[in-house]
This record gives structure tokens, C-alpha cells and sequence, in this order.
């Protein structure tokens, strides 16, 4: 007689349903409050047709034109913004042992984890947008004013910028296990080569003769400043009939490459994710091999930023700067061992 019991085969979930909706009704007043603050923007189009007195030959030209300034003037500082907002609430518990313990201990696999985080933060990113848009639509719609090209690169564009802006904030809170060190690395990454870039050039055309200080044009190292610089819109206005003729959406290839660099930033954040230690939580890095990294970048931007503003107040000369640039270098340097060892000593 046999014994034998068949099984079935387990599998492993990528998914969880459960910790997905638990994300998102934990930290509903975050998403919930940007959508509600973002409907008053329909509100106020609807009023502000409504009390137009005298008919437009082609509102979709008007449309049009608000959609394309919203996206290239508003949407990318209001997505970085928000999306690191997202990330700070998604990847919150990696930065505390009590609750990555809790986490790590679930029956679910760090790919599950991860994935699950990462699609509830784009979650709380596109619901707003998803909301706005589709009641600015409605009321385009209903006064005839709907333009359905101009709303499909709008939100191309919108998608590529979440991705890029969401990725980059994953990575940030990869790195670190402090809670506050995640704005500041988001914040250094998006705005460090320019800033960098301005004060090598400002000290370079103190000791070298002849040359300017205008920098080497680093910003499009910067993601917000390289959207900023090449993604616009053009139009053209018909002084005969007093209207907008024609409206072009430029820079979407620039938004286009952004998007597939979040979305590698995303990849670069679940292999970081599989290869963090859980004890890493409430440490300034996470990874061992950025220590250094760390310690000697806090050097070079205190020596080179405090070393510079010294100069200003105190009116130092060449050698005075130099002075006091390694000065606070050195000081720069021994305040980061200091992070990393959670000691003033």
C-alpha cells in the first residue's frame, strides 16, 4: 500500500496583494491631500468657462496650451518633490529594526517586498494625476474642447517623470537607513554637478589667469535642470484672428531617456534591496563600500563650499582661500566619520 501524498507545487508570489492595499490606506492623507488640492484645478477651468461671455472659434488650441505649459512648467519640480515624499513613506520601515525585523520576518521573498513597494509608491504618484487629468478632460470634454493628442504626451510625459523621479528616491533610500539622510542625498544628487560645477569654476578663475569662472555646463547631470533646459513647449499666435494656431510639444526624447533611466534606477534599487542587510537600519549608509565614498564627498563639498563663503565674509586672498578650503575639508571629513560612527568622538 502506498503512502504517498501528492503536493502541489509551491510558488512564489511577486506580488502581495495585502501589503499593497495596507500601503496605501496607511498613508492615504499623502496621496489623498495632493488629489484633493489638485481638483481645484478643474474647478477653477470649469468657473473661468463658464463665465465667459464671448464665444472661442477652437478652445482645444486653449486646452491644448494649458496642458503643455502644466507639463514642462509645473510637472517635473512638483514630481520630484512628491515622489521622494512617496518613497520616504513606501521604504519607511528600512529605516528602523524593529519594523525592517518585522518585515524581513513575513513569509514573502524581498522580491515580492520590493516589487510591492515600488508599485505602491507609483500608485500614490499616478492616482493624483490619474484623478486631475481625468476631470480636466471631463470638463474640456463637455465644452467641446477636448484634444485626445495633446492629453496622450501630457501623460507619456507625466508616466516617464514619475518613473525617473520614483527610481532615483528608491535608490536614495538604498543607500542610507536614516530617515532624514534620504531628502539630502535626493536633494545632493538632482542639484550636485551644477552646484559643484559653479564652485570649481568660481576658484578656478581665482588661479589661473584668463580663464572665466562660468563652470563646464555640468547640468545635465542634473535630472530637473536637464528637463527644465530641453523640454518646452513651442507655439505660434495668429495676430489675424487673435488665437493660438499651432502648439508643439519639444524635448520628448530627453523625457524619453529619463524614463528608461528610472526605470534602470529601479533595477539598480532591487539588486541594492536584495543585497541590504537588515542591520544596515538607522545607519547613515548602508553599504560598507560607500563609506568611504561618503566620508570624502562631505570633505570636498564643505571644503569647497564653507572654503568659498569664508572668502566672502572674511574678504581672504588666494592664499587665504586655499587655506581655508583643505581647513574645512579636513573638518568636512572628520564630521562624516562622525555620521557613519553615530559618535562625536
Amino acid at each position: 500500500m502506498s503512502w504517498e501524498v501528492s503536493s502541489m507545487p509551491s510558488k512564489r508570489s511577486s506580488f502581495n496583494w495585502t501589503l499593497f492595499k495596507k500601503d496605501l490606506s496607511r498613508f492615504w492623507p499623502l496621496w489623498g491631500g495632493v488629489t484633493l488640492a489638485g481638483c481645484l484645478i478643474p474647478l477653477y477651468l470649469l468657473l473661468e468657462l463658464m463665465s465667459r461671455t464671448s464665444p472661442v472659434k477652437d478652445l482645444s488650441l486653449d486646452f491644448v496650451r494649458f496642458l503643455y505649459g502644466a507639463v514642462t512648467a509645473f510637472a517635473p519640480a512638483f514630481i520630484m518633490c512628491y515622489a521622494i515624499l512617496c518613497a520616504m513613506v513606501v521604504w519607511s520601515y528600512l529605516c528602523s529594526a524593529r519594523s525592517v525585523g518585522m518585515m524581513h520576518a513575513l513569509p514573502v521573498d524581498r522580491r515580492c517586498l520590493y516589487l510591492t513597494g515600488t508599485m505602491a509608491g507609483l500608485a500614490m504618484l499616478v492616482i493624483p494625476f490619474a484623478v486631475v487629468g481625468g476631470l480636466l478632460c471631463l470638463v474640456m470634454a463637455c465644452f467641446g474642447g477636448f484634444a485626445p493628442l495633446a492629453v496622450l504626451e501630457t501623460v507619456a510625459a507625466v508616466l516617464l517623470m514619475i518613473l525617473l523621479f520614483f527610481g532615483l528616491a528608491t535608490v536614495c533610500a538604498m543607500i542610507t537607513g536614516n530617515i532624514f539622510a534620504i531628502p539630502v542625498l535626493y536633494l545632493l544628487i538632482n542639484f550636485l554637478a551644477p552646484l559643484l560645477d559653479a564652485l570649481v569654476g568660481s576658484l578656478t578663475s581665482l588661479f589661473l589667469m584668463g580663464v572665466e569662472g562660468s563652470g563646464t555646463g555640468l547640468t545635465f547631470l542634473s535630472p530637473v535642470m536637464a528637463i527644465y533646459e530641453n523640454f518646452t513647449y513651442t507655439a505660434e499666435y495668429d495676430n489675424m484672428t487673435g488665437e493660438w494656431a499651432e502648439l508643439r510639444l519639444e524635448g520628448m526624447a530627453v523625457v524619453a531617456v529619463c524614463g528608461l533611466l528610472g526605470a534602470a534606477l529601479l533595477a539598480l534599487g532591487y539588486l541594492m534591496y536584495r543585497r541590504r542587510q537588515s542591520e544596515s537600519a538607522g545607519d547613515v549608509v548602508a553599504f560598507r563600500f560607500l563609506r568611504p565614498v561618503f566620508r570624502y564627498g562631505v570633505a570636498l563639498c564643505s571644503g569647497l563650499a564653507l572654503g568659498s563663503l569664508t572668502r566672502l565674509v572674511l574678504g581672504l586672498d588666494e592664499l587665504g582661500l586655499a587655506v581655508s578650503v583643505m581647513l574645512w575639508g579636513v573638518a568636512g571629513c572628520f564630521v562624516g566619520q562622525m555620521f557613519l560612527s553615530k559618535s562625536v568622538r
